[in-house]
C-alpha cells in the first residue's frame, strides 16, 4: 500500500509541474463558468423549473468536449513518458508489481481529473443559497462525472502504453474514446431491437442525464467499473508483454 500511494502521490504533483495542466484547468474553470453564468441566468427568468436547472451543469455538451478532449492530454503522459526518457525499466524492475504502477499512475491521473471539478462544488453552493436544492441528483451527478472520468482515464492509460510519443498516445485515446461516445448517436440511427437494447447499455449520454435526475442505475455503475477494470487490465498485460521483450 506504501508504494501504490507513493506512486500515487508523485503522479498527481507531476502533472502541476508542467504548465499544461493549470492551462486545462484556467480553461476548463472558464468555461464551466460561463456555464454556471448561464444556469443563474436560466433560474432568474419567470417561471423556470428551478428544481431541474442544476443538471445541465453534468449534461451540457461541453461536459463531453472536455472528456473527449482533456482525458487524452491528462494520459498521454502516464507511461509513453516513462518510456521515452527510459525511465520505465528502472520502474518495471523496482520492488513493484506491474498492477501496482498501473493502477498507481491510474489514480494519480483520476485525482487530477477530479481536483478539475473540485472548484465547481462552489456552484452548488451558490445556487443552494438562492434557491432550495435536492442534493441527491447533485451527488449522483458527481459521481457519474467520477465512474464516466474512471472508464475515459482508463481507455486513455490503455493508450498511453502503447507508444512512446505523448502526441500519438494522446490520438490514440481520442480515437479509442470516440466509439464509446457515439454509442448514442448509433441506438437512434438502428432499427433492429436487439442492437438498440445493446446501445442503449452503452449509451453515456443516457446514462448521464439518468444520474442527474438522481437515478442511480446499478447497471451502470457495473458497466463503468467493468470496463474500467478490463482496460486496466489490457494496460498491464501490455506492459508486462514490454517488459519480457528484450
Amino acid at each position: 500500500m506504501r508504494k501504490f500511494l507513493a506512486i500515487v502521490g508523485r503522479e498527481w504533483r507531476a502533472y502541476f509541474f508542467s504548465p499544461l495542466a493549470y492551462v486545462i484547468l484556467a480553461a476548463f474553470l472558464l468555461m464551466n463558468g460561463m456555464i454556471f453564468a448561464a444556469i443563474v441566468s436560466f433560474l432568474s427568468t419567470p417561471g423556470a423549473p428551478k428544481g431541474q436547472a442544476l443538471p445541465f451543469l453534468f449534461t451540457n455538451t461541453y461536459f463531453w468536449i472536455f472528456n473527449l478532449f482533456v482525458v487524452p492530454i491528462i494520459t498521454m503522459r502516464l507511461f509513453a513518458e516513462e518510456r521515452k526518457s527510459g525511465t520505465i525499466e528502472t520502474l518495471l524492475t523496482s520492488p513493484v508489481s506491474e498492477t501496482t504502477v498501473v493502477l498507481g499512475k491510474f489514480t494519480g491521473a483520476l485525482g487530477f481529473f477530479l481536483t478539475l471539478w473540485a472548484p465547481t462544488l462552489v456552484y452548488v453552493l451558490i445556487l443552494r443559497s438562492q434557491t432550495p436544492i435536492d442534493l441527491g441528483p447533485v451527488a449522483a451527478g458527481y459521481l457519474a462525472i467520477a465512474l464516466i472520468g474512471a472508464y475515459f482515464l482508463s481507455i486513455g492509460t490503455f493508450a498511453s502504453t502503447l507508444t512512446k510519443n505523448q502526441i500519438v498516445a494522446a490520438i490514440l485515446a481520442f480515437a479509442m474514446l470516440i466509439p464509446v461516445f457515439s454509442a448514442g448517436l448509433l441506438e437512434s440511427l438502428s432499427n433492429d431491437p436487439g442492437k438498440r437494447d445493446t446501445l442503449g447499455y452503452l449509451n453515456l449520454w443516457d446514462h448521464m442525464e439518468e444520474f442527474s435526475r438522481g437515478v442511480v442505475d446499478t447497471r451502470r455503475v457495473v458497466y463503468y467499473l467493468s470496463a474500467t477494470a478490463f482496460f486496466l487490465f489490457l494496460t498491464t498485460v501490455t506492459l508486462s508483454a514490454k517488459k519480457e521483450t528484450p
